[in-house]
């Protein structure tokens, strides 16, 4: 972090992936992981950016981190909304050597309970830093 007078800088950027569909079988129920559900992932990632560079190889192609998330998504049927966070969450870390931390939550919209939007859970996953 550099401190101007009053203000403190910090190295890095932000990338958001806002409200990405996914059709899943999840759920701590077997009748959940029986037939697709949707989920809307919300991903908010950490970068370290050394090279300020205006170009795609610059940063994080958010492309890509939505390719490894739908991958993740297809490979394995999660029982708890926090695994399917966490898997996403850890699968962009090790994917993307500029993310320093991923924070992904992960939505759906219940079938069987109404007067409810959404439930949801999030999960954090932060590079270890070398030495």
């Amino acid at each position: 972090m550099n401190t101007i007078g009053t203000m403190e800088i910090e190295a890095g950027e932000r990338l958001w992936i806002r409200g990405l569909r996914l059709v899943g079988r999840h759920g701590a129920h077997e009748e959940e992981r029986r037939r697709e559900q949707t989920f809307w992932v919300d991903a908010r990632l950490d970068l370290e950016r050394p090279d300020r560079r205006d170009e795609l190889g610059a940063t994080v192609d958010y492309v890509a981190v939505i390719e490894v998330m739908r991958r993740i998504n297809r490979a394995t049927s999660f029982r708890l909304l926090e695994s399917l966070a966490a898997a996403l969450a850890e699968g962009i870390v090790r994917a993307f050597p500029q993310v320093r931390r991923a924070r992904v939550r992960v939505r759906k919209r219940p079938r069987d309970l109404e007067g409810l939007d959404w439930v949801a859970a999030e999960a954090v996953c932060t590079r270890r830093r070398e030495g």
